[in-house]
């Protein structure tokens, strides 16, 4: 489960096409990404934050493969999990966390990045639906490797 603190609501940064507003809101989703050490350990890095949708890169490193040499499963929820919940996290007002979240693994993960890019499907009041494709990058090339959905929900009372 990932949870976010939004100090704004992205929809109205997204809705404001100043390139000060936008920056601004880039800049806060990634210090809510650089405040959670397992995110920071693996080396996540937040490059789109935009109505458009989150893009989340990832470094894939030794560390984070499994005994037949691609990237573990755990690594790719991860990632569906942090970029779904900032997709829906900008669409809603307050805290908030995952609800859920289903994957799909396509193909191992083989390559030198990792690339999460996550939309919001729908949302309202209390909760987004968001989708996330992951894909890994081997000689400069993007291949789809996992496919996400997740409900993305605001935390009523304190956490």
């Amino acid at each position: 489960m990932v949870l976010v603190r939004c100090r704004e609501r992205l929809g109205e940064v997204w809705g404001d096409h100043k390139e000060g507003r936008v920056q601004k809101g880039l800049s806060h989703a990634r210090e809510v990404l650089k405040a959670q050490p397992f995110s920071v350990m693996l080396g996540a890095e937040l490059v789109a934050y935009s109505n458009e949708g989150v893009e989340i890169r990832l470094p894939i490193s030794d560390g984070l493969k499994q005994q037949s040499g691609f990237v573990h499963g755990g690594v790719l929820s991860y990632l569906a999990d942090n970029a779904l919940t900032f997709a829906g996290g900008g669409r809603l007002e307050g805290q908030v966390v995952t609800g859920e979240f289903k994957i799909n693994y396509i193909r191992p993960a083989v390559g030198s990045e990792l690339i999460a890019r996550a939309t919001t499907i729908s949302s309202g009041r209390t909760q987004a639906v968001t989708r996330c494709d992951i894909y890994v990058v081997a000689d400069g090339v993007e291949r789809l490797c996992a496919a996400a959905q997740g409900t993305i929900t605001v935390v009523q009372g304190k956490v």
